[in-house]
């Protein structure tokens, strides 16, 4: 039998799905990249190549990871968004190397070329293969500016969402504070409701009359 009872609100939020997220979609393109460069342009057996591989795998796996933890620890999301955004740092530093040492120039923020890749990364549906004609057309000096182009984006995009979610922790708490509104606001909800009325007692004008036993004959 169904219960009168009103369900209590939810107080977990919805995942989002991460794959949505713009900031996951620009470091799954650095991933891809990242790997081709590196199997490209490195020697093999260099440790460079597992460690800017792992770099630019840990940006795009932390920020899936973190969207899925949202649902129950803010904390946790804005934890490993910081891990993302250090990750990506790191990679940056090894194109950065990769071109110092070789001697190539690093773009400028506001070259020519910079500004045309920036273009680029902004257009929608952006996916390495937006990018896979240079890898047979370009250097590789060039291909490591495009990669520090797309991190530049990413880290941007990190940032914001990092601001964001600082915000919405201040301003909402985390599941300790949602559990507890949730359950004050589900005890107000349950003393405003009207008392359900209890049903009519029988009167005892209403009560059926017992029947009498027989009496005993006389001797």
């Amino acid at each position: 039998m169904p219960s009168d009872e009103e369900d209590p609100p939810p107080f977990l939020p919805k995942t989002g799905n991460y794959q949505e997220l713009i900031s996951f979609q620009k470091t799954e393109v650095i991933y891809d990249f990242t790997f081709r460069f590196c199997h490209k342009f490195l020697q093999r057996g260099d440790r460079t190549i597992d460690q800017m591989v792992q770099s630019a795998r840990s940006g795009k796996q932390n920020i899936g990871e973190g969207c899925k933890a949202s649902i129950v620890s803010a904390e946790t999301e804005i934890k490993l968004i910081n891990v993302a955004r250090g990750s990506l740092e790191e990679l940056m530093l090894d194109y950065q190397d990769f071109l110092r040492v070789r001697d190539h120039a690093i773009w400028e923020k506001d070259s020519k070329e910079a500004l045309y890749v920036r273009r680029l990364g902004r257009k929608p549906g952006e996916s390495f293969e937006t990018y896979r004609s240079f890898f047979e057309t370009r250097p590789p000096e060039v291909l490591a500016n495009i990669a520090l182009c797309l991190i530049h984006q990413a880290n941007y995009l990190l940032d914001q969402q990092r601001r964001r979610l600082e915000r919405d922790f201040v301003k909402q708490g985390g599941i300790r504070e949602r559990m507890t509104q949730a359950r004050v606001e589900y005890r107000k909800r349950q003393r405003s409701q009207p008392p359900q009325p209890k049903p009519p007692s029988p009167t005892k004008g209403n009560q059926p009359s017992k029947p009498k036993p027989p009496g005993r004959k006389q001797d």
